[in-house]
């Protein structure tokens, strides 16, 4: 039984958190890989933590990999989902769509560091769920991709070579995941604004500043769902 994204048959404010609906057994499942890791997590913890027998654990979930997977594809979707709302509501101009989805993506990592830094675990998974979770990865690295192109072919970026690029601003994104901390000194709506200004330099762009949207994603709550829980242990 996978849990879906609260956001996938809705618009939702994409600047504002966005809750992730998981079953007792997955909000259980998260929070044990995020404190132990995947390596150090048993099912029996997951289990315990749950409150629940491990045959019935077991029942939903036919191994602890499948926690994993079931987690890691919830939460990817979910970034789609918020990134694609982004990308939508910034119209045409291609520096407004890449500041848009490197904001989204941003705000995911800081809304759901917990479930986002399980990607880092990503070496435990079997090769047909390694390459079925790279698909839905590789949808996300190709909406970035398309924003690039389309500000090269329009004359407006400065980008020799769009593929690296993407690849590199991805992976900026994506670590904000291994610092981040709810009780840091930035908001979410700040770091997620100072890595859109970072993108734009990046690609030869430099188009003012957003004030309505900057005061939007500054207010922002800084925690949400089990991240409010979740504590950052030490590797």
């Amino acid at each position: 039984m996978v849990s879906k994204a609260a956001s996938a048959h809705e618009r939702r404010d994409w600047r504002l958190p966005w809750p992730l609906e998981l079953s007792p057994i997955l909000a259980g499942a998260l929070e044990v890989f995020y404190e132990r890791g995947y390596h150090g997590a048993s099912v029996r913890d997951i289990a315990r933590r749950v409150g629940v027998t491990v045959p019935a654990l077991y029942y939903h979930y036919e191994n602890k990999q499948a926690l994993l997977v079931a987690l890691l594809e919830t939460g990817m979707e979910q970034a789609l989902d918020r990134v694609r709302q982004a990308v939508e509501d910034a119209g045409d101009r291609p520096e407004d769509r890449l500041a848009n989805l490197v904001e989204a993506v941003v705000l995911h990592m800081t809304d759901w560091v917990s479930i986002a830094y399980l990607d880092t675990e990503l070496r435990y998974l079997d090769p047909e769920n390694r390459r079925r979770y790279a698909g839905l990865r590789k949808r996300l690295e190709q909406l970035l991709m398309d924003t690039i192109e389309q500000g090269v072919d329009d004359g407006v970026f400065a980008v020799a070579h769009p593929e690296d690029t993407t690849r590199a601003l991805l992976g900026m994104c994506q670590s904000v995941a291994m610092w981040y901390h709810p009780d840091g000194p930035r908001s979410p709506g700040e770091i997620a604004e100072r890595y859109a200004e970072i993108a734009l330099n990046t690609v030869g762009a430099h188009p003012p500043p957003r004030p309505a949207a900057r005061k939007v994603a500054g207010e922002r709550s800084r925690r949400s769902g089990a991240d409010a829980q979740a504590k950052r242990m030490p590797r």
